[in-house]
């Protein structure tokens, strides 16, 4: 029989709406491998991480239990080798996996892309076969927790202003400096940091926890991503040995090239953020009941989930594009911030869409919803801003360099 909630929730009507969200068949274009890895993460997710991110993210806590998790469901660095740690997937494979995990939370996304893109990615890259050993197993395992320190207290969108500085020091070189709002930085074993060497060029170097002069102190006072921990990186006088340095690149496309892979990554799960406030929306919109029928019958409704689903099906065929693009080697960074752009963006249209169809009951963490929306609104802003990715299209574009 019919039931109405005291809240004129109809529950009568079908929840399995999935098929609704894939509405152009990409999962016709993707491998069965790929369908594999986001059915387990999905089901993880599920389990592990929806049942308990409301209560984490109002108390604005890290479920510190789910780092060594990721590691063991394969979240970090799945498109690196397995004999480094990763996943031994390709690049799709890895966006994919990224949407499952946010469309759980933004922040359980943050921790894992972190810990694959920023850590241990330039490790594999730029590091030596030693670095790579010592390191990339116990990260890819979750073992061990890293964080990446680029961004500074006076230097965002411009890294290459940055003043953490290395004096050489005989064998090792002295590290001085700052880096905020780093995620996982209170609770990382170690963090890939860059900084200006004596003559002025930036680069890598791994710095442990426990060594003297290096603290991590922990931001409060998040209204987003409250369920990812993020703090500072402090660097006084530490003495780092210089076999800690990355052998194997210098200058500002060291860092830039790990923000290019954390930056796809964020194309793929800004979209599973949106799928996630999709999904609530129109199962609310099917259950709702208002003037005697289901609010998804009014128009004003249909057209909100109508446009919700046109530029979440847009956005996955743009990733799908630049996954194909990724695994070709042919990606260019030019083409990954226009697709975090537009993913971050229509995501957070989603989350504000899908908010006015939940009425009051968006605001509370009954639902999803305005956790979401506070996440993405970090999200449109982290590995570059919303207007730095614009304007790196339109540099692309124009060949005029808005940035001199």
């Amino acid at each position: 029989m019919d039931t109405t909630t005291s809240n004129g929730v109809h529950k009568s009507v079908k929840t399995d709406l999935y098929q609704h969200h894939d509405y152009f068949a990409i999962d016709d274009l993707l491998d069965e491998d790929h369908l594999m890895a986001r059915d387990a993460v999905r089901d993880w997710v599920k389990q592990e991480v929806s049942p308990i991110i409301e209560h984490h993210a109002n108390e604005a806590t890290c479920p510190q239990h789910l780092f060594k998790a990721l590691g063991d469901i394969g979240a970090y660095g799945p498109s690196l080798p397995a004999e480094y740690g990763g996943g031994g997937m390709d690049d799709i494979a890895y966006g994919i996996i990224m949407q499952e995990l946010e469309r759980g939370d933004s922040g359980i996304r943050s921790m894992a892309s972190v810990q694959g893109s920023l850590v241990m990615y330039p490790i594999y890259r730029f590091g030596s076969e030693e670095q790579k050993k010592k390191w990339l197993p116990k990260l890819g395992s979750g073992e061990l927790i890293g964080c990446f320190g680029l961004t500074e207290p006076d230097h965002g969108s411009n890294p290459n202003g940055m003043v953490t500085n290395l004096v050489d020091d005989g064998d090792h070189y002295i590290l001085n400096g700052a880096k905020m709002w780093i995620t996982n930085s209170p609770v990382a074993d170690m963090a890939v940091v860059w900084a200006k060497d004596p003559e002025g060029i930036i680069r890598g170097i791994i710095v442990e926890k426990g060594m003297k002069g290096f603290t991590t102190p922990e931001i409060h006072g998040k209204w987003s991503l409250r369920a990812s921990i993020t703090g500072e990186l402090v660097f006084e006088d530490v003495r780092v040995p210089k076999s800690n340095v990355l052998p194997n690149i210098k200058g500002l496309k060291g860092p830039l090239s790990c923000l290019s892979k954390a930056r796809y990554g964020i194309a793929w799960g800004a979209i599973g953020a949106a799928l996630d406030c999709y999904d609530s929306a129109l199962r609310y919109s099917q259950q709702r009941i208002q003037f005697g029928k289901p609010i998804g019958q009014f128009q004003l409704t249909q057209k909100k989930l109508a446009e919700m689903i046109t530029e979440i099906t847009k956005a996955q065929l743009m990733v799908w594009r630049l996954g194909k693009l990724m695994n070709e080697g042919k990606a260019t960074p030019q083409q990954i911030s226009m697709a975090k752009r537009n993913s971050c963006i229509m995501a957070l249209e989603v989350a504000r869409e899908a908010r006015q169809i939940h009425g009051g009951m968006g605001i509370t963490n009954e639902y999803p919803i305005m956790r979401h929306m506070m996440n993405l609104e970090t999200v449109l802003t982290y590995e570059g801003t919303h207007d730095i990715h614009l304007l790196i299209t339109g540099y692309d574009v124009t060949g005029l360099n808005a940035f001199s």
